[in-house]
């Protein structure tokens, strides 16, 4: 037995369909409660920041908070993965998910709120970055295109789901906003039992070094580059010398983070990883991919309730084209792939469908016909699907079983990373965007910008008197359309990537990849072989 073979057979598991989807059903519907924890405040979101009195600036954190803590904890939990118990990780990862929740229930202001939904991001990092690695343990890379197509449609159902059950709790006079945070504890609980009776995996334990420098460094670097962008332009002047020391410490922060990186021995993002062409580029699409992933969905909640006065549960319905789209394509192009071993085309796809979705949506205003907005809606949606699954798995197919944990959580970090910065910038433009074109449509009146009587907090069109709510819904939902524009480049830029992403058909074991090679040269050789014997009898 080779030694690049050695690795694979310890962590190989040997399952049936039936075994596959018994374990997998607890694991999807951990993913679930990650995915519900993110949607199901998208279209509550601007009447709980309204019932507690903040603004876009806090709008923004109650969505990136979660995100950033998704984002720096995500490598670490990968990385504890390949060292330890995959099963007792993704069950603490739930623990500390219903610990979150609960605790944001309980939350009596903004501060509170985007603390408790730290600790929220923690525990859906870790069932984000889980739910890769564990079924990546459990499934050949052929074979894992066509359960990728159940992840999707997981995730697409959460995201249906999530908006829709915010937004029903929050028009119930007697649940209220507190239980988008609770309603999601009874479906980890379930997670949990479920879990312990049905995922059984080889524990394969060795010497754990955790980079902790290395996590500190890297959530502190994101952290400060956020809070920048966030507050630049609002609390003080994108050129101004509290800009300058913000980007510069950024900046030094992420270098010594590389610094620490290169030179730790259990890395939290390997640095040997980006020398892998595939991974690199595919680093660079999901970046863009998770601003289209967070940011459409988020913003997309606040246009509805504010540039065209609909309440949270139409919200919810009002996405159903994007949303569907993700499922149909997630689901279908998963099945394709497991039957021909091929995925290079459906990044191709899905990103230049992602780009036009993004540039068709930044026409986007407060009249917009809602048909068109469905079918703008419908490309994002499709475009996600095809890309969201996709790249992990084309990551995953370049590595061995004993780097699964590192290589997918590297993809879901960079993924979250989008988002987040996503997020933050995104409703940094929107902000600066809506006082603009508030002031603009004011002063058209006659009124001075003051009269809003927004005091820096999200307005309730429905208590404006009319000409002012009409400014007001036209301010947001031009700049609704500003954002999208302005993610349309990140798109673009995710299909440079992918189209110089090399193809390789998706192995059919779950070895270290270059046993294919190793497998073919077997073939070729007994095939030569046998004919060389056959030519010596016909002799």
């Amino acid at each position: 037995m080779s030694q690049a073979t050695a690795p694979a057979r310890a962590t190989a598991v040997n399952m049936t369909h039936r075994q596959i989807l018994e374990a997998l059903s607890g694991l999807l519907l951990g993913l679930f409660v990650a995915i519900l924890s993110s949607t199901v405040i998208s279209n509550a979101l601007p009447r709980i920041i309204t019932e507690l009195h903040g603004g876009q600036s806090a709008y923004t954190w109650v969505v990136t908070s979660a995100l950033l803590a998704t984002t720096a904890t995500t490598p670490i939990w990968g990385k504890m993965a390949d060292l330890t118990s995959k099963k007792t990780l993704v069950q603490l990862a739930l623990g500390i998910y219903v610990l979150g929740s609960v605790l944001a229930g309980l939350a009596q202001g903004t501060g509170e709120l985007i603390a408790c939904r730290v600790l929220q991001g923690v525990g859906a990092g870790g069932l984000t970055a889980l739910a890769q690695v564990i079924m990546a343990t459990m499934i050949t890379p052929r074979e894992r295109g066509r359960y990728s197509g159940y992840l999707g449609a997981v995730m697409a159902v959460g995201t249906i789901g999530g908006p829709l059950i915010g937004g029903v709790i929050v028009d119930t006079s007697w649940l209220g906003w507190r239980w988008c945070f609770y309603v999601g504890v009874p479906f980890a609980i379930v997670a949990l039992i479920v879990l312990q009776k049905t995922l059984h995996l080889p524990v394969v334990k060795r010497k754990a070094q955790i980079d902790w420098w290395g996590a500190t460094l890297i959530t502190a670097a994101v952290s400060v580059l956020l809070i920048w962008v966030s507050l630049a332009g609002d609390q003080f002047a994108w050129a101004s010398w509290q800009t300058a020391v913000m980007v510069v410490g950024a900046l030094l922060l992420g270098a010594l983070a590389i610094r620490v990186e290169t030179r730790a021995a259990e890395p939290m993002i390997p640095p040997r990883l980006f020398r892998n062409r595939t991974i690199t580029l595919a680093v660079v699409a999901s970046i863009a991919v998770g601003v289209g992933m967070f940011g459409a969905s988020i913003f997309l909640g606040q246009y509805f309730q504010i540039s065209r006065g609909e309440s949270p549960t139409m919200s919810g319905l009002m996405t159903l084209p994007m949303i569907l789209g993700l499922l149909v394509a997630s689901t279908v192009g998963g099945r394709i792939i497991t039957k021909t071993g091929r995925w290079k085309r459906f990044l191709v796809v899905g990103s230049a469908l992602l780009t036009i979705g993004f540039a068709l949506m930044g026409t986007l205003r407060a009249d917009t016909s809602f048909t068109v907005l469905s079918v703008y809606m419908l490309l994002i949606g499709v475009g996600l699907g095809l890309t969201m699954q996709n790249l992990v798995l084309a990551v995953q197919n370049t590595v061995g079983p004993h780097e699964l944990g590192a290589a997918s959580s590297v993809v879901a970090f960079f993924r979250s990373l989008g988002g987040a910065i996503g997020v933050s910038a995104l409703g940094a433009v929107l902000a600066h965007k809506v006082k603009d074109y508030t002031a603009d449509g004011l002063a058209q009146l006659g009124i001075p910008a003051s009269s809003s009587g927004s005091g820096g907090t999200l307005p309730d069109v429905h208590t404006l008197p009319g000409p002012l709510r009409a400014v007001v819904e036209s301010a947001y939902g031009h700049g609704a359309g500003d954002i999208f524009l302005a993610a349309a480049p990140f798109a673009l830029i995710a299909l440079i990537a992918v189209i110089f992403i090399k193809e390789v058909p998706l192995r059919q074991h779950n070895g270290d990849p270059v046993s294919d090679e190793v497998e073919r040269e077997s073939t070729l050789a007994a095939g030569a072989g046998a004919a060389v014997v056959r030519t010596g009898e016909q002799r």
